[in-house]
């Protein structure tokens, strides 16, 4: 199993901190660091400067947002991240949701399975370096009756086929996945309902022809650590994640179109996800996060000793996945740093090295 690092979003006080997280994690040998953007700090520059203060950790784009980007800038911004990073470029793209893309990008949030597979198979002819020909129900390229001209990508990118992830959550956009990319970025994810979105993944693979072989399957987990595994100590622990949680089940989107109030309900949540998300709308944020069950959060995240995070660790490689993202918790740089060396030497203990 590997282990990766996600930064989130840039500029939110804690710059320096993240670029020590990164530096450590780089040195303890962890995969990958990936960054995020919504509609604050971009995740390109993010990524530029800490290739530039790193040595051999992968740096990957968690997520570009589809709206934000054509296809072809995705692809140049790609080549050259991987050409500064000297391969170490991963990209991860997604769809963002409807609120972000029409109101900060002005793009109508519609058929976004479509729209992400047609993205995809641009960035593939944009990077493979053949001149891009396309004409889809939402790009054609060059535009017809003009002077444009088919044009090819004139920087070579450190490798021939840069690693390209999907942020998906419903199980028509997880088969998707599975068809047209190289590994899935997931969240909320619980060993013990791994089905939820390794079938869906499976299904995709399926029709291209492969099996989830060579597929990193690469969920993000919160990681908090616990002085000891006493019932009292792992709800602290776990309170850390409350209020993460709420914002996500409760108030990303809208009434109608919550993505993760979705997946909650389909982890069997239903009534815990509706009132999380009412309370949250209601502006009750304190009663959202008391809603969130207990469970719901020590499923989805890492929280305990290193033994007990150990024996996690194993269940999230025994479902199937091959590398675990750490959002570590906690607002110092001290506990963000001893959860990446806990969690480290989690690995060594659990054998998955």
């Amino acid at each position: 199993m590997r282990l990766g690092i996600n930064l989130g979003y840039w500029g939110l006080g804690n710059d320096a901190d993240n670029i020590a997280v990164a530096q450590e994690a780089d040195r303890l040998g962890f995969a990958v660091c990936w960054a995020a953007e919504a509609y604050g700090s971009d995740a390109a520059t993010v990524l530029a400067y800490v290739a530039a203060k790193t040595e051999r950790i992968d740096v990957g784009s968690a997520i570009f947002q589809i709206p934000a980007r054509t296809p072809t800038m995705t692809a140049m911004t790609a080549a050259t991240l991987d050409t500064l990073s000297g391969g170490r470029f991963r990209l991860g793209l997604g769809v963002s949701g409807p609120q972000v893309s029409e109101g900060w990008y002005g793009v109508k949030f519609d058929k976004p399975l479509a729209r992400t597979r047609e993205y995809v198979e641009i960035i593939r002819k944009a990077m493979s370096r053949e001149r891009v020909v396309h004409e889809g129900p939402n790009w054609t390229l060059p535009l017809p009756g003009g002077p444009g001209k088919p044009l090819k990508l004139t920087i070579h990118p450190v490798r021939e086929r840069i690693p390209l992830y999907i942020a998906a959550i419903g199980p028509k956009n997880l088969e998707l996945t599975g068809e047209i990319a190289d590994g899935w970025l997931g969240i909320f994810f619980a060993p013990e309902q791994a089905a939820l979105s390794l079938e869906p993944l499976t299904a995709g693979r399926a029709r291209a022809g492969r099996t989830l072989e060579g597929f990193d399957v690469a969920p993000n987990v919160p990681i908090a650590v616990s002085k000891s595994d006493s019932p009292e100590d792992l709800a602290a622990a776990a309170d850390i994640f409350r209020s993460y949680t709420a914002l996500y089940v409760g108030g990303m989107g809208s009434r109608e179109q919550n993505f993760y109030n979705r997946i909650a309900r389909r982890m069997g949540y239903e009534a815990a996800a509706e009132e999380i998300q009412d309370k949250y709308l209601a502006k009750d944020y304190a009663g959202a996060a008391a809603a969130v069950p207990q469970e719901l959060i020590d499923r989805t995240t890492l929280v305990g000793t290193r033994e007990r995070i150990a024996d996690r660790l194993r269940a999230y490689a025994d479902a199937g996945v091959t590398t675990v993202n750490l959002s570590p918790g906690g607002f110092s740089i001290d506990e963000r740093i001893t959860a990446l060396r806990t969690a480290a030497e989690a690995v060594e203990l659990a054998g998955l090295a």
